[in-house]
């Protein structure tokens, strides 16, 4: 085989196989672990194909590796600092693409990718699509993911895709590649696109479980570094005074799930029109204890108070992201919030 004696040919695959044939094998299988098995192959497979390499080249490539350890400080590795070298060398459209990518689901290939994916998410996305192709996923997924998905499918349609996994024989590649690319441009780009938070959004929720005074000092502090994120931040708050955006339904729904021990204190400290909503959505019997509990509380801590009202909040959250009730924003849209 033909000696290599120049080393600005060496491509880095032939870097990183003479890196591990010269570090010994003991060292080298620990590496090797903590590879993924593409890598391994590739490794490999260039280790049998290197033919003979001068001593020159090997220490210059000690040199090389040396000097970048050592001149290397501490890193710290984002999904913004990656966007942002990768958008110094490629273009917008195959930056996103694969910031896309790296932001959905943990997993090398689309099926560790899909085995990732929450099950409830994923069955949600199959029920829609042809038996077939629902078989040819769960094929390719791992077992136990595969077994929650088709118990959260529609029988007649999961027993649909069972008779097709039965008869199923080889897949063909066109046809496996076909549907890799489906699920790859349909479902998890904008699974991606979907689970990207917002910093606003995220600021507002932890805002909303501070209590009263810290979420004002806060908020202040914010509007005076930074006006137009601290009104974004306002707008996204989902407040106990927004409950009273709920309609009759709602309200009703709400009073069944809270706790009902909390409840005097809650509206003791909410305003007169939304004290008046809850109470008239109660039996006149219901709404006449609820009256004498809340004067016989007397003076009670703003402390208690805003506990008990974020008890409300959570629980209206969660029945919203059940779909139990809607919430509605502050800028008059209906939405879930989750």
């Amino acid at each position: 085989m033909r000696a290599k004696d120049d080393y600005r040919s060496l491509s880095g695959a032939q870097k990183a196989a003479l890196l591990l044939m010269s570090v010994g094998e003991e060292s080298a299988a620990k590496l090797f672990a903590l590879m993924h098995d593409d890598e391994i192959k590739e490794i490999s497979q260039t280790m049998a194909n290197l033919g003979t390499v001068s001593s020159t080249v090997i220490e210059r490539l000690f040199v090389e590796f040396a000097d970048q350890i050592s001149s290397t400080g501490a890193l710290t590795g984002t999904f913004e600092t990656t966007e942002r070298l990768l958008g110094k060398v490629l273009d917008k459209s195959k930056v996103d693409a694969i910031m896309e990518e790296i932001r959905g689901p943990a997993g090398r290939t689309m099926w560790d990718k899909l085995s990732n994916v929450n099950e409830s998410v994923l069955a949600n996305y199959l029920k829609n699509e042809y038996p077939q192709t629902v078989a040819v996923v769960l094929s390719k997924v791992r077992s136990d993911h595969a077994s929650r998905v088709l118990a959260l499918l529609p029988e007649a349609f999961a027993m649909e895709v069972v008779m097709r996994m039965l008869r199923m024989e080889a897949i063909q590649k066109d046809v496996l590649e076909d549907v890799e690319r489906t699920l790859r441009n349909e479902f998890l780009s904008n699974l991606a696109r979907s689970s990207r938070r917002d910093a606003h959004e995220m600021i507002a929720e932890i805002f909303n479980n501070l209590d009263r005074a810290t979420e004002q000092r806060f908020m202040t502090a914010l509007e005076e570094r930074n006006r137009d994120s601290a009104e974004k931040v306002k707008s996204l708050m989902f407040t106990f005074e927004d409950l009273g955006k709920l309609d009759p339904g709602g309200v009703q729904t709400l009073l069944r799930n809270v706790d009902k021990a909390k409840l005097p204190m809650s509206l003791k400290g909410a305003s007169e029109n939304l004290r008046d909503l809850f109470l008239n959505n109660m039996s006149e019997r219901a709404s006449k204890m609820l009256r004498e509990d809340m004067a016989a509380m007397g003076p009670v801590r703003l402390r208690d108070v805003e506990e008990a009202q974020m008890a409300m909040v959570t629980m209206a959250k969660e029945l919203a992201a059940k779909g139990e009730i809607v919430l509605t924003d502050k800028k008059g849209e209906d939405e879930l919030i989750y």
